[in-house]
């Protein structure tokens, strides 16, 4: 349906358009949310575990038994894996990374030559054609060398330019482009500006058609553009402006839009090489646009799909970042172990102790349970028969809260050491076990590709779906009495038949999942509780309706929740099937389940009782300026700086700084 906003044709988001506002910037908070849920994938053609799970369904036969990965596939993947293994360990110096704040040009040339730029790529493009779970075994490994390599193969695979043209790229796009990125040729993903984050709407970046028709004049700077200063292929998100039907030429609907562009085009500028706390041999920039022509053949998905194919590749593409940390917490565990049993304090090892064993359990706990996700969520992502939109933003929000977690707990058992650099500790003849360095690099982790925030939002957004769906024109203001009626009458039958199954269920059987043996009593847990998170969300709905979306910290109690749920889950049937080979997996499974049902309870206390009312009036008092005086006695920032600098339109007025890497 077509109505007009801001002067501007809008659509109520069912082809992927999405209202745009008039002017970059200049935009409402309802204008900011009608963009970003028209991007979001509207329809569920496929199960989901996680969205099950949210409704109070616990549906164990979508992940149980354990998925197969494919013999021959596998094979195949561990011979490159056992290359690259030997390559890492043989030929790359992370501590040399880390100290010049940079990849070497050879480090460059053997990942291409091992075909690791083409992991993602299919064999008929060059390609190694991994399955996403060895792809993600490809990224732990190569993050436990150096986890800047890690993040440079992640961001141009499975954010970069191979995954959106592998969805949603022509054939002819795929047959001229991706064979360069398998060889070895790099590409970046060109979404943030200065000004504009998770806020798409506020987008400012134009994409004006060309006078002659042909093709695309971009302006724009881009921020934050991991691998921007080596990529020579970018995906670039900008907005295509609407057009009326007229004398000039039939309508144009426009929107944001996403574009393939040669990085070495005309116009484009490299001014800045970033720097941040961790990840230091990250190749991030600001690039600037400037009547950049690209040819209307290097759209991807048409006008008006960027968010869409933006969001829709993170579904799977979200997965590299967990894979990076389930790597960081198997190293931290190897380092807290051997350290923890050989440094000895009043007379016994420290992790005999009990302060330090509780942090050892957690570690191991819960590295089992991150693993257990990721290798699900991979597994179900490859054999193509489950939506796993919600799962893969689960293991990445749990993933990255949870391995910060086990850094932070490493740091405290390694104590001072913990805090020395490893070119300190070699100094003194030391194990370089760089524990301060894994610190700095996971940090980003809770913000990349979705802030834990907003990947609560995310993910509470799917979670309520089904209630929106049915019943969310009764809490819609701009609804009118028909509409409200109509959803009524969708809402009494859809909760009619729902509520009634959220009383009792297989979890108050005390002989159900027995055949998962000494885990089934956990699994009995689960189940229970999903029914609890369901009636819980349900009653939140009810009381709150419209101003839900405004309680944050209660949808983000709710997701925490569900993560815990779901890890259970993937660690119990994990363990299941592995009992023979993996005996000890009952154990860890057993224990990180104890662990995450004292934290799921605590969630649920926080759910009613907490201050948040509280703190959202003691926030406005504080941005008022009322506890200013608390601010007394330091010397802070220097204000004569903005901080956002707006960027402006025109020619670079600074020197390039991106990097070409030699061919060999």
């Amino acid at each position: 349906m077509t109505t007009t906003q801001n002067n501007q044709p809008v659509t109520d988001g069912s082809d992927g358009v999405g209202p745009l506002p008039a002017e970059a910037g200049q935009v409402s908070e309802k204008e900011a949310r009608q963009v970003a849920e028209a991007a979001r994938e509207a329809e569920w053609g496929k199960p989901s575990f996680g969205k099950e799970l949210f409704l109070g369904r616990f549906r164990l036969d979508l992940i149980d038994p354990w998925p197969q990965p494919d013999p021959a596939k596998t094979a195949k993947a561990d011979e490159f894996l056992a290359r690259l293994d030997n390559y890492l360990r043989s030929a790359v110096d992370g501590t040399q990374i880390e100290r010049d704040a940079a990849i070497p040009d050879e480090v460059f040339h053997g990942l291409a030559q091992l075909g690791a730029f083409g992991m993602k790529i299919d064999e008929r493009y060059g390609g190694l054609g991994l399955s996403n779970l060895d792809y993600c075994r490809a990224l732990m490994l190569t993050g436990s060398v150096s986890p800047a390599i890690s993040a440079l193969l992640s961001a141009h695979q499975s954010i970069g330019v191979p995954q959106p043209l592998k969805m949603f790229g022509s054939e002819e796009q795929k047959q001229r482009i991706l064979p360069r990125l398998a060889a070895g040729e790099v590409s970046a993903f060109l979404l943030t500006e200065p000004d504009v984050g998770s806020d798409p709407a506020r987008l400012a970046t134009s994409a004006e058609p060309t006078e002659d028709g042909t093709g695309y004049r971009l302006n724009g700077v881009k921020l934050w553009a991991t691998n921007g200063t080596v990529a020579t292929l970018l995906v670039v998100m900008a907005r295509v402006p609407a057009q009326p039907a007229g004398p000039d030429g039939p309508a144009r609907r426009g929107g944001i839009t996403a574009f393939v562009v040669e990085g070495d085009s005309d116009g484009i500028t490299v001014e800045r090489r970033n720097e941040f706390v961790g990840l230091r041999g990250l190749e991030n920039s600001v690039t600037r646009f400037h009547d950049v022509i690209v040819p209307k053949e290097n759209v991807i998905g048409g006008e008006g799909k960027g968010l869409k194919i933006a969001l829709t590749t993170l579904n799977t593409g979200r997965l590299s970042l967990p894979a990076m940390c389930v790597g960081a917490g198997k190293w931290s565990l190897n380092v807290a172990r051997e350290w923890a049993a050989e440094r000895v304090q009043w007379g016994r090892p420290v992790g005999e102790h009990e302060a330090v064993a509780t942090k050892l359990s957690f570690m191991a706990a819960t590295t089992y349970a991150m693993e257990a996700m990721l290798d699900l969520c991979c597994l179900l992502a490859d054999d193509d028969r489950n939506d796993i939109r919600i799962e893969a933003a689960l293991v990445k929000l749990y993933a990255s809260e949870m391995a910060w977690k086990i850094a932070d707990e490493l740091v405290q058992i390694r104590g001072g050491r913990g805090y020395e650099t490893a070119d300190s500790l070699a100094a003194r003849g030391e194990r370089p076990a760089a524990v301060e360095q894994l610190l700095r690099d996971l940090r980003i982790n809770r913000i990349f590709e979705g802030s834990t925030e907003i990947m609560h939002l995310l993910i509470a957004r799917e979670a309520v779906d089904a209630h929106l769906s049915v019943a969310g024109d009764i809490i819609d203001p701009d609804a009118g009495l028909g509409r409200k009626a109509r959803a009524g009458a969708r809402a009494s039958a859809f909760y009619a038949k729902w509520l009634p199954t959220l009383t009792v269920g297989a979890g108050q059987n005390p002989i159900s999942y027995a055949d998962h043996g000494p885990l089934a009593g956990h699994l009995r847990y689960v189940e229970r509780t999903s029914r609890k998170l369901a009636r819980s969300t349900f009653y939140a709905m009810s009381r709150w309706q419209g101003k839900m979306e405004r309680k944050q910290a209660f949808l983000g109690r709710i997701v925490d929740i569900g993560a815990e749920l779901f890890a259970m889950s993937a660690a119990c049937v994990r363990a299941h099937a592995e009992r023979d080979a993996r005996p000890e997996g009952r154990e860890l499974a057993d224990l990180f389940c104890r662990q995450a049902r004292l934290r799921v309870e605590a969630l649920f206390t926080a759910l009613w009782d907490n201050t948040d009312s509280i703190d959202v009036v003691a926030a406005k008092r504080i941005l008022a300026g009322r506890y200013a005086s608390l601010e007394e006695g330091v010397v802070t920032p220097p204000a004569e700086q903005p901080w956002v600098v707006p960027w402006q339109p025109g020619p670079s007025t600074v020197p390039d700084v991106r990097r070409r890497i030699p061919p060999t």
